[in-house]
Parts: structure tokens; C-alpha cells; sequence
């Protein structure tokens, strides 16, 4: 668990939520990136898309882009915001965050693995993990996404999707 201290000095209450980024990262074949977390994080070992906690100096789409060359080793460009998640009932959340969920295209790099990831692989749609072995609940962002490219709808999504 996060432990927060505002600039004041106090607790932060745990009830509060925090503002985390994550990607849909993509190729030229529309392929999407995932992580597998390293076995030690929580829900260690279930495959995730890149991202994580907004610096205190930085934009969410900055935080992104650093997120996924800290994650991946790969560079991107941002192409747009596809989602906010601010569903207050995320079952695999432990500390229920808000995602800004960006569409990144990788440009460049070389996938490099860390102490957070031990597996960073393309999938296309049909190859997909099931939603038992994600880490958290992108896989439903990453479905939305795909049925995004067969049929365009307005941007950005707002919470819970149905």
C-alpha cells in the first residue's frame, strides 16, 4: 500500500484515490503491447499494459511516455486519450486509482526488461489473455479499443464501460 503525505506535512486519508496513467501501446499492425508484472509487485506475474503514477512535475501524457520507456525500454508518441477510468468498483484495484488510459504508437527501442516487468510481448486481438490473468481490469480497455478501430465512436471514454 502507498503511504501518502501531503505538502503540509499531514497523512493523506487512505480512502483517497491516486491518478495513475497506463497505455494502450501500439505497433504499425495494431498489435498491443503487454507487460507481464515481475512476481514480488501485487498481482505479480499477470500480464498488464504499461503504466503507473503521475510525477508531481509532469503531464499525463508526459507520465505515460515515461512510464513506457521505463516499462518496455521503447519510445512513443501519444496519440490520443481514449479513456478515464474512474469506476469506484474496480475488483482487482487494492487502492482504487483513476486511469487516464492513453493510446501511445511505439516508435522506437529495444524492449528491455526490469526489476517491475519479466516478459513484454505483442498481442494481436485473437491472441489475447483471458481476463484471468491480468493484473488489473485493462483487458476490457484493450476489447473497447479494437471495437474502437472497427467502428470509431466519441473520445474520451468516462468510467464504467458498458
Amino acid at each position: 500500500m502507498i503511504n501518502c503525505t501531503f505538502e503540509n506535512g499531514n497523512k493523506a486519508d487512505p480512502g483517497l484515490r491516486h491518478v495513475t496513467v497506463v497505455c494502450i501501446a501500439v505497433n504499425d499492425q495494431n498489435q498491443i503491447l503487454l507487460t507481464r508484472r515481475a512476481a514480488e509487485l501485487t498481482r505479480g506475474n499477470y500480464y498488464t499494459i504499461p503504466g503507473g503514477f503521475l510525477d508531481r512535475n509532469e503531464t499525463a501524457a508526459q507520465a505515460i511516455l515515461r512510464e513506457l520507456e521505463e516499462e518496455t525500454g521503447y519510445t512513443g508518441k501519444v496519440e490520443y486519450l481514449f479513456r478515464i477510468n474512474d469506476n469506484p468498483d474496480r475488483s482487482k484495484e487494492d487502492r482504487q486509482n483513476v486511469d487516464f488510459i492513453y493510446v501511445v504508437r511505439v516508435l522506437e527501442g529495444e524492449k528491455k526488461l526490469n526489476e517491475e516487468v519479466t516478459e513484454i510481448t505483442w498481442f494481436n486481438k485473437e491472441n489475447l489473455p483471458s481476463e484471468e490473468v491480468f493484473a488489473f481490469d485493462h483487458r476490457e480497455s484493450i476489447l473497447k479499443y479494437f471495437e474502437y478501430l472497427e467502428k470509431p465512436f466519441p473520445l474520451p471514454l468516462m468510467g464504467k464501460i458498458l
